[in-house]
C-alpha cells in the first residue's frame, strides 16, 4: 500500500488528533500579506542590529517548515516560500494558552506548510528574523521530508520524484526559472523582430519534418493512425505559401529514439520561418538572439560549462568539408571518395552502416571527428544535399545546400537552412527518401503530397531554422544532463519492489 510506512502512519495519526482538536489540518483561509522576499526587503533598516525589533510592523508570511528547533518554552523554525526562507521564533506565552505544547510541539513538523504573523526583530547573531504572535496550520505533509543537510542524493529519486527535488533544493527551482525565462524572452525577441506567433498540429497524418522515427498513435474516429509531430517544419512553410512573412512556434516536438544526457523523448524548440530571408540572415539574427537573451538574463559572456569555458561573444563559421580537414584531421584526399572514406572509418574502428551515399559518408566523418571539438558557437554550413532533403541547393555548387547547423560545447543547438521552394525538386527529395526506407533507414523523411502541392502555387524565397530549447538551457545553466532542464523527464518504469526501495533511501 501507499502509505504502509510507520513514520506516514505517524503522521497521518497526528492528522486525525488535530481534526479531533477543531483544528483543519488542510486550511483554506490563508491571510498571507507579503511574500518572504518581501519582508526581508521592506525590514532591510533592521540588518545587523543586533536585538532591534519593532513591534509595531505586523506581517503574516506563509511556507513549508523547513528547520525545526525546539528549546524548552520557544523554539526556532525557519520556513521557506518560492522567494526565500525565514527564521521563525515561536515562544509559547506569544500563542494561545496550551497550542504551543499540545499543537506546536507534539503535531507540527519539517514539511508542514504554516502561516505566521508577528513582527521582526534581529537574533543575537545578528539574523532578521520573524517573532510569532500568531500560529495557523494550513497543510500537513503526512510523508517526512529527506533529512536536510544531505537532501536527495539520488538523481534517479530527484527526477522521478521532481517536486521533492524542487522542495529541497533551491537551486534547481533556479534553474526551472531561468528555463522559463529564456522562453519568455524568446517569444518577446521575436515578437520585436515582427514575427507572428503560430500553433500547428501535434498529431501529423504523415511523419515529416525532419528525419526521425516517430511516435504512431491511433485516431478512433477516424479510423487512421497518426503520428506525434517530429517537426513542425513543413505546416509552418505552408503559412508562408498562404501569405504569412515571418512565423514562429515554441512547442514539444517528439522523436522515438534513444534517451541519452542530451535526447529526451519529447522536447522544446522554438522553429521560426522568415520569408525573403536567406540562410546568411539567419546567422545575423541567431548572433542578435544570444545577444538579447545574455543581455536580458545579466549574464556574461565568457560562461563555464563543465571543465570547458565558452565565449559567447566569438562565433565562428566553417563550411562541413573544411571542418572535416582543419579541425578533425581527416585526410583531404579521402573526404569525396566513398571508398576511401569508408577504409578511414574501419581503421579507427567505427562500424559504418551499409549502403550510405557520400554524403552521409561526410556526415559520419563529421560526427565522429569533428562535433565534439567545437567548443565556442561555430556556425558549420554548407552540408550536403544527401543529409537535407529539406534544404535548398546551392546557386553555385548543387552538391551542397545552403545550410547550417549550430555547435556550441560539442553539441547542436540550432539547424537552419535557405528553405528548398522548387515542387518539383522537392519531390525529387521526397522520392529519394522513400528509396531510402525501402533500403531500411525508418528515419527517412515520408512523401509528403500535400506540401509538394502546397509548394506548387508558390512560397517565397524563405528562410527556416529550429533551435533546441534544452539545450541551450543546459548551456546557459551549466547542466550536463538534459533530465535536469526538463521538470518531468521521460523515466523507465519502476517495479514495486523498486519504489518502496526508494522510499526506504529518502
Amino acid at each position: 500500500m501507499i502509505f504502509d510506512n510507520k513514520f506516514i502512519q505517524q503522521r497521518i495519526e497526528k492528522t486525525e488528533l488535530l481534526k479531533s482538536m477543531g483544528i483543519n489540518p488542510y486550511a483554506n483561509d490563508s491571510k498571507r500579506n507579503t511574500t518572504i522576499e518581501k519582508y526581508i526587503n521592506v525590514n532591510s533598516d533592521l540588518f545587523g542590529i543586533e536585538g532591534k525589533r519593532d513591534e509595531h510592523r505586523h506581517y503574516v508570511v506563509s511556507g513549508r517548515i523547513k528547520l525545526f528547533r525546539v528549546m524548552g518554552k520557544a523554539s526556532f523554525i525557519e520556513i521557506e516560500d518560492e522567494s526565500g526562507s525565514l527564521q521563525i521564533y515561536v515562544a509559547r506565552d506569544n500563542l494561545p494558552e496550551g497550542f504551543y505544547n499540545d499543537v506546536f510541539k507534539k503535531n507540527i513538523e519539517t514539511g508542514d506548510i504554516v502561516e505566521v504573523g508577528g513582527y521582526p526583530f534581529v537574533t543575537g547573531q545578528g539574523e532578521l528574523s520573524l517573532h510569532a504572535s500568531s500560529f495557523k496550520l494550513l497543510t500537513k505533509a503526512i510523508s517526512p521530508l529527506p533529512e536536510k543537510f544531505h537532501g536527495i542524493t539520488d538523481k534517479e529519486i530527484r527526477y522521478r520524484k521532481r517536486y521533492l527535488d524542487l522542495i529541497m533544493n533551491a537551486d534547481v527551482r533556479k534553474t526551472f526559472k531561468i528555463r522559463s525565462n529564456v522562453i519568455s524572452l524568446t517569444r518577446r525577441f521575436f515578437e520585436e523582430k515582427g514575427f507572428l506567433e503560430v500553433e500547428t498540429p501535434m498529431m501529423h497524418p504523415i511523419a515529416g519534418g525532419a528525419n526521425a522515427k516517430p511516435f504512431v498513435t491511433h485516431h478512433n474516429a477516424l479510423k487512421i493512425d497518426r503520428y506525434l509531430r517530429i517537426a513542425p517544419e513543413l505546416y509552418l512553410k505552408r503559412l508562408i505559401v498562404g501569405g504569412f512573412e515571418a512565423v514562429f512556434e515554441i512547442n514539444r516536438n517528439f522523436r522515438n529514439e534513444g534517451m541519452d544526457a542530451t535526447h529526451n523523448p519529447e522536447f522544446t524548440s522554438i522553429e521560426f520561418y522568415w520569408a525573403y530571408k536567406t540562410y546568411r540572415d539567419l546567422i545575423l539574427i541567431t548572433k542578435e538572439y544570444f545577444t538579447y537573451l545574455f543581455d536580458h538574463l545579466n549574464l556574461p559572456t565568457l560562461l563555464p560549462y563543465g571543465d570547458m569555458e565558452i565565449n559567447f561573444a566569438n562565433f565562428q563559421e566553417i563550411p562541413l568539408i573544411e571542418s572535416l580537414t582543419t579541425i578533425g584531421g581527416v585526410p583531404a584526399d579521402i573526404v569525396y571518395d566513398k571508398e576511401k572514406i569508408i577504409a578511414f572509418l574501419n581503421s579507427k574502428n567505427l562500424t559504418v552502416k551499409p549502403g550510405l551515399n557520400l554524403g552521409q559518408l561526410q556526415g559520419e566523418l563529421f560526427d565522429e571527428f569533428v562535433e565534439e571539438k567545437l567548443i565556442d558557437p561555430t556556425f558549420i554550413t554548407e552540408y550536403p544535399v544527401e543529409i537535407s532533403p529539406l534544404a535548398r541547393r546551392s546557386d553555385t555548387n548543387p552538391d551542397i545546400t545552403e545550410r547550417f547547423e549550430l555547435f556550441i560545447a560539442g553539441r547542436e543547438i540550432a539547424n537552419a537552412f535557405s528553405e528548398l521552394n522548387d515542387p518539383v525538386d522537392q519531390l525529387g527529395r521526397f522520392e529519394s527518401q522513400i528509396e531510402a526506407k525501402e533500403s531500411g533507414d525508418d528515419e527517412a523523411h515520408e512523401m509528403d503530397e500535400d506540401f509538394i502541392d502546397a509548394l506548387s502555387y508558390g512560397m517565397a524565397p524563405t528562410a527556416g531554422q529550429g533551435i533546441g530549447i534544452d539545450r541551450l538551457v543546459m548551456l546557459l545553466t551549466n547542466e550536463h544532463s538534459i533530465r535536469d532542464v526538463l521538470l518531468f523527464p521521460a523515466m523507465k518504469p519502476l517495479h514495486k519492489d523498486e519504489l518502496h526501495q526508494d522510499e526506504e533511501e529518502e
